[in-house]
């Protein structure tokens, strides 16, 4: 993976020197760009107009952009935040409050509902973490400082504004990531415009503001990505001593009775059966837990392209149906945190002095910052890991 962090640090430095009333200068030379190609688009200058009004850009969105977790953390840490006891409890709960529309989806496109309430936990914490941010601000900010991908970005900006000109969602309640996604589910804009469905019969689509309209689009997405009614996206296998680490991929699929005949089994000691072929996941390497993948996963991974974030999805939603958790411990010596535990070295921290903000299980700046010092501390490399031996240290 390249370093992404110094480009975009270089501009944030850049646009930081430079004084505000030139910086809002460029950019709003940028919208008016924007507003002539948006009318190419079909976007009326009144709707562009309206949905510009007064916006400035979100600078802080640069350095997010370079700092994205689910290719950034370790995959132990990201999934130890994701699927912990207190989201599969969560997410049993949502599933009762909304087993009719989730069954619902299930059967208008054959998409389990555990996968899809697999995505709803994962991208918005059963809607408890939609976003805050204005879409138009951020991608418009993204489309004119970014140091990447701004052709892409200006696409989803187009869509946004076709969104807002269309009446589906009240622009005033279009708040998402700084990436333009938003929902319950989490859409980009463009994938709104093509994969969201009604979900609730009321003739609109809004992923904002009603669950059934999330959770069928999200189905329908799943369904387009190639999803196989009656497929298991897969499950944790136990490898050969032997096992050759260059077999693995998910995109290097064989049938399972390849996989057998090499001596790999479920992780319970059972023989692969199926007819369908696989491929072999080892997110941490041969030490490391292994995972059958099968097309459904595929179909999970192109919600976001990062085999960290589709592994998240899938586990949650075996947990979610009664499964068991991970059984192969990873490899690391320092045990990962989840979000219980995370809120407790946050207080434990704050008791000792350090200002890390209100507790809430999310390690930003501050509490990198803490734990650093900790580590330094402890004789750890100051890498800013909420981990168990800092834990640990602070709890003694």
């Amino acid at each position: 993976m390249k370093n992404l962090l110094a480009p975009a640090l270089l501009v944030f430095a850049s646009l930081a020197a430079a004084k505000p009333a030139t910086a809002q200068a460029d950019f709003g030379s940028c919208l008016a760009g924007l507003r002539s190609q948006a009318a190419t688009k079909g976007i009326s200058g009144q709707a562009f107009d309206a949905a510009t009004r007064g916006i400035t850009p979100d600078l802080t969105i640069l350095d997010l952009m370079s700092n994205q977790p689910e290719f950034k953390t370790p995959i132990w840490d990201y999934l130890a935040a994701l699927v912990d006891d207190e989201r599969v409890q969560d997410g049993r709960t949502a599933m009762r409050q909304w087993g009719q529309a989730l069954a619902a989806a299930e059967a208008r496109f054959g998409v389990d509902r555990h996968a899809i309430a697999g995505v709803w936990g994962v991208e918005s914490n059963f809607g408890k973490d939609i976003g805050g941010r204005p879409l138009v601000q951020s991608l418009t900010t993204l489309v004119c400082y970014a140091p990447r991908r701004n052709e892409y970005f200006k696409g989803e900006l187009m869509a946004t504004l076709k969104i807002v000109q269309d009446g589906d969602i009240n622009p005033a309640n279009l708040r998402g990531s700084w990436a333009g996604a938003f929902g319950h589910t989490q859409f980009m804009p463009s994938t709104f415009q093509r994969l969201a469905v009604d979900g609730d019969g009321d003739g609109r689509r809004d992923i904002m503001n009603s669950v059934p309209d999330a959770v069928h689009s999200t189905a329908n997405f799943l369904k387009k990505a190639g999803w196989v009614n009656g497929l298991p996206w897969g499950y944790e296998v136990r490898l050969p001593a032997n096992f050759n680490s260059s077999l693995a991929g998910r995109k290097n699929k064989k049938p399972l009775s390849t996989w057998a005949s090499m001596g790999v089994r479920r992780i319970d000691g059972r023989p692969l059966e199926g007819s369908y072929a696989a491929g072999i996941l080892i997110p941490a390497g041969v030490n490391g837990p292994a995972f059958i993948v099968t097309k459904n996963f595929d179909a999970v991974y192109s919600y976001n392209a990062a085999e960290s974030y589709g592994l998240a999805i899938a586990l949650l939603g075996d947990r979610l149906k009664g499964l068991s958790s991970i059984q192969t411990a990873w490899p690391t010596d320092d045990p990962p945190l989840s979000r219980a535990q995370r809120r407790e070295l946050q207080t434990l921290l704050t008791a000792r002095g350090y200002d890390v903000g209100e507790p809430d299980g999310k390690i930003g700046s501050k509490t990198r910052e803490a734990i650093k010092d900790v580590e330094r501390r402890i004789g750890l490399e100051p890498r800013g890991r909420p981990g168990g031996k800092v834990l640990q240290a602070l709890r003694g």
